[in-house]
Parts: C-alpha cells; structure tokens; sequence
C-alpha cells in the first residue's frame, strides 16, 4: 500500500522521522522539503490531490497543529482526514469512520504517541456494518 505523507515547516522534522521509523512503507512524499516557512494548505491540497487520483491509498498530513492542514486535505470529497492525539483515536478513525488521512500536530504530539498514531493508522481495519451508512451521508450533497 502506497502511503502518501505531507507536511509544512512545522511538521517536516516529525515527517522525516516518521519516514525513517517506517522505512518498509512505500511513501510518496509530498512535500515539504525543509524548514523554511510555506503555508499549509498548499500541502493538505497536494494530500487532497493525490488521495482522489489514486496515486495513493492513504495519507498521513502534518503541521503544528494538524488542524488547519486537516481542514486542507478534506476540502476534497475523497479525504476523510481525521486529526489524531493518541493510538485510540487513530484506531477509531479506521474503526469507524474510514479516515484515509492522519493528521498529526507536531507541535502537539509527540515523536512516540506519533509513532503509535501511525501505527494504529495503518493495521486497523474498517468495521464497515452500521459505519458504512454513516461514511455514504458524507459524501451525500446537502444543499
């Protein structure tokens, strides 16, 4: 599984780490390359890009606080970005709501619980049943 990670400059150290933890993952990485300041949502967009074309299957997003490059990411019908504190939430993310996108918060989590996050990310499974009505009303127009 193809699994595309992106950052802005508050994340990228915790997204080189995070590379290096899981180095058996095929990762796709979209950005950015330093610590140089870039805004966010250029790289939550390029998360929402490359989710809904297929180039990935999931993506793991990160910035300081993993909330506004979460907002980026599901501005796009196709990401279910869900930002995650601890191994619980990201197992529940799976679990029950189908996310295809971890957001972390660099600057709120740290290098451990990020590992667990994305740990529980990637071996949890859709429970699908009474969730799967759930994750079809999202993607249903409401006007």
């Amino acid at each position: 599984m193809r699994i595309a990670i992106a950052s802005d400059h508050a994340g990228y150290a915790l997204k080189e780490r995070l590379k290096k933890a899981f180095s058996a993952v095929d990762w796709l990485d979209l950005g950015t390359d330093g610590e140089n300041s870039v805004d966010y949502p250029e790289f939550g967009f390029s998360m929402g890009q490359a989710i809904t074309s297929g180039l990935a299957h999931r993506g793991i997003v990160i910035c300081g606080s993993g909330i506004g490059i979460s907002i980026a990411a599901n501005r796009f019908p196709a990401v279910r970005a869900g930002l995650c504190t601890d191994a619980a939430m990201a197992r529940l993310s799976r679990q029950h709501n189908d996310a295809n996108v971890l957001a972390l918060g660099s600057r709120v989590t740290g290098f451990k619980v990020a590992c667990d996050c994305v740990r529980a990310f990637m071996d949890t499974a859709f429970e699908g049943g009474r969730h799967q009505r759930r994750i079809d009303m999202l993607s249903e127009p409401k006007a």
